[in-house]
């Protein structure tokens, strides 16, 4: 059995998390895509994240048979690290149990990608919470959002808000993502890799 799946009701809760960036400034741009599937689970589950603690906005419930804490970190991105520390020290999540949700501009638009441990593949959010856990072994659900044009800089393009038609792509997207994590945390994350790793 898959590591992760062991940490069902009575054995812990898992930890979500979605990455972003808050305010209003900040949301409906491409690097915010990790909060909009935590939006959309805690929507589609009738989980309020109306705790702030922690330097994040969480709320506990049920997902896929599991209790999970689904949380937004306030950090800003690249400080992203200093949540998931404090919530994974307070609720004593293993690192196994953790799922982060978070944009990947190495993806095309349309690709999900599931990945069990490793480094931070450039991302500055996924590099501040290996530092902050001392450790790469935890899940990513990677949202594809394309690299820009060659003239619009990489900074600029994530942070940039979306047209009507890009938006409804993303939206597209945060769909997949969720069904992702749903998978993962139902059926463990090799079932989640075999399904959608996919180039498809």
């Amino acid at each position: 059995m898959n590591e992760l799946a062991v940490n069902k009701i009575g054995q812990g809760p898992w930890l979500v998390v979605g990455l972003g960036n808050p305010g209003p400034r900040y949301l409906a741009t491409r690097h915010n895509v990790g909060f909009m599937v935590v939006d959309s689970l805690a929507d589609d589950a009738g989980i309020g994240l109306d705790r702030h603690k922690f330097d994040a906005e969480f709320g506990r419930g049920i997902l896929a048979g599991r209790q999970v804490i689904l949380a937004k970190p306030q950090t800003f991105m690249n400080l992203s690290g200093a949540a998931v520390q404090k919530l994974t020290h307070f609720f004593r999540i293993p690192t196994k149990a953790i799922l982060v949700i978070h944009d990947d501009v190495d993806l095309n638009c349309n690709r999900i990608k599931i990945k069990e441990k490793g480094g931070d593949g450039g991302h500055k959010g996924i590099r501040s919470i290996i530092a902050a856990l001392g450790t790469g072994d935890f899940t990513r659900i990677r949202v594809g959002i394309g690299r820009p044009e060659d003239n619009v800089d990489v900074a600029d393009y994530v942070l940039q808000r979306l047209g009507p038609d890009e938006q409804a792509q993303l939206d597209q997207m945060v769909a997949k993502a969720r069904d992702a994590v749903l998978t993962v945390l139902s059926e463990g994350t090799k079932a989640g890799m075999n399904r959608f790793n996919r180039k498809t």
